[in-house]
């Protein structure tokens, strides 16, 4: 699986962005995704999961209630909607997914997920 990440740019504080990961690969349906973000002189940190059944979804506490994690399978993409950005979101984003079985979607860790996309930016100025 290539996975495929974009959407990202510069926004004013309280502004939205929409995150597009799109995938490569026949059996993307059987895959979880994840959303990272690393922003200047930090660790990438966890944002937001979205299991094969799209009714199994997690955020870091910095989000909830801000973004929201879609898939859509037939265009082997997933989505994350960003409301009410502000300066802290900023930073690069990074798509990420692994097989899974249909219990097994909650994946918090880097080190849980086998491939990754190449990041898209994202800068909201204050």
């Amino acid at each position: 699986v290539q996975l495929q990440a974009s959407g990202g740019g510069l926004v004013r504080t309280g502004g939205s962005l929409r995150l597009s990961c799109v995938a490569s690969g026949r059996t993307f349906e059987r895959h979880t995704v994840g959303w990272f973000r690393q922003a200047p002189g930090k660790e990438r940190e966890f944002v937001s999961v979205i299991g094969r059944s799209t009714s199994n979804t997690y955020y870091a506490d910095s989000v909830k209630g801000r973004f929201t994690i879609s898939r859509n399978n037939d265009k082997k993409s997933v989505y994350l909607e960003m409301n009410n950005l502000q300066p802290d979101d900023t930073g690069v984003y990074f798509c990420a997914a692994v097989s899974t079985i249909l219990s097994n979607w909650f994946k918090t860790r880097e080190d849980d997920y086998v491939y990754w996309g190449q990041g898209t930016q994202v800068t909201v100025s204050s």
